[in-house]
């Protein structure tokens, strides 16, 4: 493995495949909205200690890796609804 997270007693390596799609599927992560909607992933992800596995943010999907405590709904929470809110306020 290439990557692993440890503790005291364990040793994890728990990823995940997150794709999301907008709503009736119309091409709107593109442009400067793509640019900063892959910023926002990023932040989100590292104030949630959660990995961006091989360092790429698609305009539609995301390859992560988190802590055995977190649950997988909880950062899709997370991450889909910080990132619409500010992109929604941003470019309205």
């Amino acid at each position: 493995m290439d990557f692993q997270r440890t503790n005291g007693h364990s040793v994890t390596h728990l990823t995940a495949h997150i794709v999301w799609v907008t709503k009736y599927r119309y091409p709107v992560l593109s442009g400067d909205i793509k640019v900063r909607c892959r910023t926002l992933l990023i932040q989100i992800c590292e104030a949630e200690d959660v990995q961006i596995l091989k360092g790429v943010v698609s305009k539609d999907h995301i390859h992560i890796e988190y802590r055995p405590s977190q649950d997988i709904s909880s950062i899709v929470k997370l991450m889909k609804g910080r990132s619409s809110r500010k992109l929604q306020m941003e470019f309205p």
